[in-house]
């Protein structure tokens, strides 16, 4: 089991930053997948940014050029640093890693942009 614990959400006016952290109860090092996720109005969850075990990323449009993915495989922790936020980021962000082709998540946390 992957235990994983997001923090730094809270509320933030349009134009501001924010900086989420997701520590895992393991190595991070040996898990190849890691994502940020965000809730939609459907109560669906979207993919925002991934990375792999490489360093490789991917970013959904509407976060390219604002949002960067890290982790930091010696604090077993994933980053989103968050810039140029905009009302529409508003969602419960979570953390997402496989583990031997099984999902794990953590409990989300909440990001909130006004206008």
């Amino acid at each position: 089991q992957v235990h994983l614990v997001e923090s730094g959400g809270g509320s933030v006016q349009a134009g501001g930053s924010l900086r989420l952290s997701c520590a895992a109860s393991e190595s991070i090092a040996s898990l190849n997948y890691m994502a940020w996720y965000r809730g939609t109005p459907e109560n669906q969850r979207a993919l925002v940014a991934h990375i792999t075990d490489s360093g490789g990323t991917y970013y959904t449009d509407s976060v390219k050029g604002r949002f960067t993915i890290s982790r930091d495989n010696a604090k077993n922790t994933l980053v989103l640093q968050m810039n140029s936020l905009k009302p529409e980021d508003t969602a419960v962000y979570s953390c997402n890693a496989y583990k031997n082709g099984r999902p794990y998540w953590g409990q989300g946390t909440q990001v909130t942009v006004s206008s």
